[in-house]
């Protein structure tokens, strides 16, 4: 886990921390790219006497927040607690040695000053001579002392379209330069500076992660739509925002030629597996380029993941459970046609319609309150079905006792039965900012079957009395977005695989092979030989290379 290459969720965050706590003097990952993982390894260090693993002021940051209890992903403010002398040498010595190896690091520190000025008054430098770097970073952040940041220099060269200037600064920020380049090959003046661009990219793929490569290439799949197309924002928490792309098209030939390039880094990068061994219902799973892009639960994929959905009737449902105030959940779903607009929809205020019926309101939840919608997926007449989870009243999704959205698929034997546990296909947990939940999409495809697409997004909604009917554009708007837009899926990966001549073997679900394999699928099956490699839905971020 303190190896992945993908952020972690914050369950998966927790579970690194308890493990670090007992790892802490044993052995270690070659590597930890991710910083917040690092954070919290180098807390469990700490606690144990061992070596930190720092090379930036932020990693100190972090640590700092980590031991204060507070949010290692720097996203929400740390309220910093006071530390013990011996925890303040360390992080001090921690400063002075990251300094003193490349004094321009102190930069660092304007993007978190305010942050580095709370720390500073509980590390108190000043009473430290022999750490002078250390009270070097804090200077910087009271304003005291300039540094000139990285991003100062970039941000002057390109106000003044200077490409090839801005390239050969980017260079030594190998990450910085991938993320910058749809911008660079937009405002280049000529085939020779875009032709700059391309070059560069490809001296330094060998030195951006994994997770940045397959990111670029996604972002890049996505420039062939025209301008004005809508745009999708997800932060860390799944607030999604959706704007109209006013961006210029990126040249065609340079993209293709980019994606080309990232095509080949990743096929350099991927572990020869010997014999693959497949199965085809995780071709359509989205590559997990974040441990945020999914909820915790049963049954759940990353955002962008497309599953197949079977049977005559679609059911689903929600459960809370409030905390200490009166809190009301509404149940909806939005039916919209192929353009999406408005078809239909179900809720406490519309609870029947020809495709199918709400299980009805239910306004307060002190010892746990469900609601339930149940569709006949041959009547449905649009071509979409988006369940949302509304809040009218009372706690937020992160505030009450529990909160979960779930679906199951019913046929004609299970008519009349409330409620058939080993029906239930997906249980993800509602722990967003927003007021309205959307966790995923059901789409009917040109053959007439339906699929599922993943959102796990929540919109910001308004203060109480969240509906359906007042949120259709809105929501419309974002599903569009997720729904156009094409995600990288297991089905990229294994095709660069067998582009290099491995065997792959689709499972049908029946014997498994008898010798080692390497098993991609949902599920493990029985029968794998123990030398097997297998990734499931579980550990999907090991397939991206670091």
């Amino acid at each position: 886990m303190a190896g992945s290459a993908t952020p972690l969720g914050e369950e998966h965050l927790d579970d690194l921390k308890t493990l670090a706590q007992r790892c802490a003097l044993g052995p270690q990952p070659e590597s930890i790219p991710v910083r917040e993982n690092r954070a919290v390894v180098n807390e469990a260090r700490l606690m144990a006497g061992a070596d930190l693993l720092l090379d930036t002021v932020t990693d100190v940051l972090r640590l700092a927040c980590a031991l204060s209890g507070g949010d290692v992903t720097l996203r929400e403010p740390t309220r910093f607690r006071s530390l013990p002398r011996p925890v303040r040498r360390a992080l001090l010595a921690g400063l002075d040695a990251v300094i003193a190896a490349n004094p321009a690091k102190v930069a660092d520190v304007h993007a978190h000053r305010e942050p580095f000025k709370r720390l500073g008054e509980r590390l108190h430098p000043h009473e430290y001579p022999r750490w002078p770097h250390a009270a070097e970073v804090f200077a910087v952040a009271r304003g005291e002392k300039e540094a000139r940041s990285f991003d100062s220099r970039l941000e002057r060269m390109l106000d003044a379209y200077d490409v090839p200037g801005a390239v050969r600064l980017l260079e030594a920020a190998p990450g910085r330069l991938f993320r910058a380049l749809d911008l660079l090959l937009r405002i280049a003046s000529g085939q020779e500076e875009r032709d700059a661009v391309v070059a560069a990219a490809v001296r330094v793929a060998p030195q951006v992660s994994g997770r940045v490569v397959l990111s670029v290439r996604e972002h890049f799949q996505n420039r062939e739509r025209e301008t004005g197309e809508p745009r999708i924002f997800v932060n860390r928490r799944g607030r999604g925002r959706v704007v109209l792309d006013a961006r210029p098209p990126v040249p065609a030939a340079d993209r293709d030629r980019l994606v080309t390039a990232l095509d080949a880094e990743m096929r350099r990068r991927l572990p020869v597996p010997g014999r693959l061994l497949l199965d085809p219902d995780v071709l359509d799973v989205a590559l997990p380029l974040s441990g945020r892009a999914a909820a915790a639960g049963l049954g759940v994929l990353p955002r962008g993941s497309v599953s197949a959905v079977t049977g005559e009737r679609l059911r689903f449902f929600t459960y809370w459970k409030q905390s200490a105030e009166r809190t009301d959940y509404d149940l909806s779903a939005l039916l919209l046609h192929r353009d999406f607009s408005t078809d239909a929809w179900l809720s406490y205020t519309s609870l029947k319609n020809v495709a199918g019926v709400h299980s009805g309101d239910v306004t307060e939840a002190p010892d746990g309150a469900s609601e339930f919608i149940e569709l006949s997926l041959g009547r449905v007449r649009g071509t979409f079905i988006v369940p949302q989870v509304n809040i009218f009243s009372g706690e937020g999704f992160d505030e009450v006792e529990e909160s979960f959205f779930g679906f199951m698929l019913r046929d004609g034997e299970h008519k009349g039965r409330p409620y058939e546990p080993r029906t239930v296909r997906m249980k993800s947990d509602l722990r967003g900012t927003g007021r309205v939940a959307l966790p995923l999409v059901f789409r009917k495809e040109d053959d007439g079957r339906w699929s599922a697409k993943w959102l796990h997004l929540y919109l910001r909604g308004i203060s109480s009395a969240n509906r359906v009917e007042e949120n259709q554009v809105s929501v419309s708007k974002v599903v569009r977005a997720v729904v156009e837009r094409e995600y990288l899926t297991v089905r990229y990966l294994t095709g660069l695989l067998a582009d290099q001549g491995t065997a792959v073997d689709v499972w049908d679900g029946g014997r498994v092979p008898d010798e080692p394999v390497t098993y991609i699928g949902l599920e493990r099956p029985e029968g794998l030989h123990p030398d097997s490699v297998v990734v499931t839905r579980e550990n999907l971020r090991d397939l991206i290379p670091d």
